[in-house]
């Protein structure tokens, strides 16, 4: 019986590995732009959706993502450091501002916490925009395209990192990590009691959240080949990374990437149909969402769909 469910659940996930690993090979080069693009929205999904699992409730993931876009490129313009190598700066610098970002902030709840990330966010657009010498103000900055423009290549990295994101999703969950943000989330006076530092532990959600997001910006910076303060430090990047996961189902590996699939496949229609559109989705999904499926994607199909399967005559 246990050898059937595990063949039962490494089959598929065999499957979507080798079609993954086959994709740039079977589409033309703009469903392959739509791919990289996807990708790197569900990496920030997943990447917010690790702080969420602390009861957190960021909405200024763009502040870390534009610190990893020009962390990267300036490195990049300036000692001509690679891309690859860049990428892993602008993460770093990332996580190190989360920790002392992080100490400052994560002792508030709720929605104050909420309000300090969106200002700490905006506060960095201005920043950057006042120091035109260090930052490239509102001119911003550019590089030469990510392997020379070959889109494969920057397919096969960006699905890498998303590995990695998957990867340390799942190894929190199979840990102590995920007793102790579970803890802190349903309530951190229980969680004191019980001997579990909420500090600590939403500091560490934060930092692992940060180093993802801020690759993640670097990425975005060399495949774009230029970056400006108004795009990366977008309330719209921070508002994205929450809608997806919520939609798709929250504290879940499947759960923001099942999301992103489907978001970004609407936003594509829109954005080909109408102007503005998927700006108006964004809005629309969080409502529905929050009305009628509180749990997502995942937990409509877990709580409603599946029992009517299993409840059918002669099962």
């Amino acid at each position: 019986m246990g050898s059937s469910i595990r063949w039962k659940t490494t089959l598929p996930l065999a499957i979507l590995c080798a079609f993954l690993l086959l994709f740039p090979k079977l589409v033309g080069s703009y469903f392959l732009h739509l791919a990289v693009s996807g990708i790197l929205a569900m990496i920030l999904a997943s990447s917010w959706d690790i702080l969420a699992r602390t009861g957190q409730v960021s909405v200024g993931q763009a502040g870390l993502f534009g610190i990893g876009a020009y962390s990267s490129a300036l490195l990049y313009q300036r000692y001509a450091l690679p891309p690859v190598l860049g990428m892993l700066a602008g993460a770093l610098i990332a996580t190190f501002v989360s920790i002392f970002l992080g100490y400052l902030t994560l002792r508030l709840r709720g929605i104050y916490f909420s309000i300090t990330t969106i200002a700490f966010a905006e506060a960095l657009t201005v920043i950057w925009l006042m120091t035109p010498d260090i930052t490239g103000g509102a001119m911003g900055v550019s590089t030469p395209p990510l392997f020379g423009g070959d889109r494969e290549k920057a397919y096969y990295l960006i699905l890498a990192i998303l590995a990695a994101v998957v990867a340390v999703v799942w190894l929190i969950e199979q840990s102590r990590l995920n007793f102790a943000f579970t803890a802190i989330r349903e309530n951190e006076d229980v969680a004191n009691v019980l001997g579990i530092n909420p500090t600590k532990y939403k500091v560490l959600a934060f930092m692992i959240s940060a180093f993802f997001t801020g690759f993640a910006g670097g990425f975005y910076s060399h495949y774009n080949t230029y970056i400006i303060p108004y795009e990366v430090f977008n309330l719209g990047v921070s508002i994205a990374c929450l809608v997806m996961p919520i939609f798709g189902g929250l504290y879940t590996i499947a759960g923001p990437i099942l999301g992103t699939v489907l978001i970004k496949a609407i936003e594509e229609y829109l954005r080909v149909t109408f102007s503005y559109g998927h700006q108006i989705a964004y809005g629309l999904i969080l409502v529905l969402v929050v009305l009628f499926m509180p749990e997502g994607l995942l937990g409509l199909w877990r709580g409603k769909i599946l029992p009517l399967f299993r409840s059918r005559p002669g099962r």
